[in-house]
């Protein structure tokens, strides 16, 4: 492959290359945090050039997607336990809506991109197909009875997830004033969506 550099443990696939190169940008941002992170700090981090870490990611934008990405499965196990503790379908609706707006700006991968102006980056990897079906897949996990609550399809599940992962992306990106208390924004939540979940 090529590899320049690497701190003398070139790794020994495209792969492992991109997963060395995100590894690097989490230490970066651990250490440095976004604002004083740019993509020379990764490749001096990884012990590659910048041309090396071009040649594995567009720009740094894409590294803090793929550093956000890495951090999707333990914070969805986290909710998934979250809300599991939560019986019905509006109760668990409404407090995904809660956790994530409560949740995800202290995330210290996915958060990172509502920081410094990143907030497009985080937009666009919440409201994709992709997303929605990973959100699908959490609410399917929970021990609710979605059919008595009248979401009888893997599409209409889909159809919440999307709606209450748009709802909470505006509450963190476009926040109440003043700011809403967890039981104010959980009572709006329940207000609005409940009646959806009860027939």
């Amino acid at each position: 492959m090529g590899h320049h550099g690497w701190q003398g443990n070139p790794p020994g696939t495209e792969d492992a290359a991109r997963r060395r190169i995100v590894e690097a940008a989490t230490a970066c941002l651990d250490r440095a945090g976004l604002a004083k992170t740019s993509l020379s700090d990764v490749a001096a981090e990884a012990g590659v050039t910048r041309q090396t870490v071009y040649r594995y990611f567009p720009g740094l934008k894409d590294i803090l997607r793929a550093v956000a990405l890495a951090g999707v499965e333990e914070f969805a196990g986290r909710m998934e336990r979250h809300l599991a503790t939560f019986g019905t379908a509006a109760e668990a609706a409404v407090e995904s809506v809660v956790f994530a707006v409560r949740t995800l700006p202290g995330e210290p991968r996915m958060g990172l991109l509502l920081q410094a102006g990143e907030a497009d980056f985080f937009t666009d990897g919440v409201v994709s197909p992709l997303a929605f079906s990973f959100g699908a897949r959490i609410l399917r996990n929970l021990p609710v009875d979605w059919a008595g609550a009248g979401i009888a399809t893997d599409e209409e599940l889909q159809g919440l997830a999307e709606v209450l992962m748009r709802l909470f992306l505006s509450f963190l990106q476009y926040p109440s004033t003043p700011p809403l208390t967890d039981d104010e924004l959980r009572a709006l939540v329940r207000r609005w969506i409940g009646p959806a979940l009860r027939g």
